[in-house]
């Protein structure tokens, strides 16, 4: 599908970009404007604003981008990162700013062991080269294994990624003041998310968005940190 970092002309017409108007929090387009607050926010994160400021993700995660994504993930196909990294700075530029800090989401040793590699800190480094930015790979950790959060309640997720995901502590200097753009494969629930922002920002970071590759369109429950 991906050939020489880019898709078929066939595939990319089946590539849903997120364009305007979407909501700035979680990333997720909506019908019209109107279905937007005076800030930018869709409903769900004016009940509940997300723990960063701003989300930008590249494609709707359906179709062509769902397939890119999930084969990145699982079937060794890390040739699809540079490509998604290409689309996540197109529509990432107002949150890669000059001297921004870029971070993968982490994963547990566990799966990291059985899969071998992270796919978000492969996005990460290629957003960071074509942006000109640092990429930080291991300034946050994943203490413990958690489980899937998509079908939890909000509460049960808040529970499931308490204290699962830190801050290494050598790298706390290099994150006071900083603006930090967290990157991931995809935002669903938002909680792994959520936990990423609130141990950036508690080590002193001055901003938090998110960049990620795919959105899911619909969110799982009515009742989330944030939508997806």
């Amino acid at each position: 599908m991906v050939q020489h970092g880019t898709v078929c002309a066939t595939c990319f017409l089946h590539l849903q970009s997120v364009v305007a108007p979407y909501c700035q929090a979680c990333a997720v387009p909506q019908v019209s404007v109107e279905m937007l607050g005076a800030d930018g926010l869709c409903p769900a994160c004016e009940r509940h604003h997300p723990a960063w400021g701003k989300a930008r993700a590249a494609f709707v995660y359906e179709s062509v981008a769902r397939e890119l994504i999930l084969k990145l993930k699982y079937a060794d196909r890390i040739d699809n990162a540079s490509f998604l990294a290409q689309h996540m700075v197109r529509i990432g530029q107002d949150i890669l700013v000059e001297d921004a800090l870029v971070v993968p989401v982490p994963v547990h040793r566990w799966r990291l062991f059985r899969r071998r590699y992270n796919q978000a800190a492969l996005l990460a480094h290629g957003v960071a080269k074509l942006a000109g930015l640092r990429c930080q790979p291991d300034m946050l950790v994943r203490v413990r294994p958690t489980a899937p959060l998509a079908a939890f309640s909000r509460q049960a997720r808040q529970d499931e990624m308490a204290q699962a995901i830190t801050l290494r502590a050598a790298r706390k200097p290099m994150v006071c003041g900083r603006d930090i753009v967290v990157v991931d494969d995809l935002l669903t629930t938002g909680a792994t998310a959520t936990a990423c922002a609130n141990a950036l920002l508690h080590a002193g970071a001055r901003s938090v968005s998110l960049l990620v590759a795919g959105v899911v369109p619909a969110r799982p429950d009515v009742d989330m940190d944030m939508p997806t």
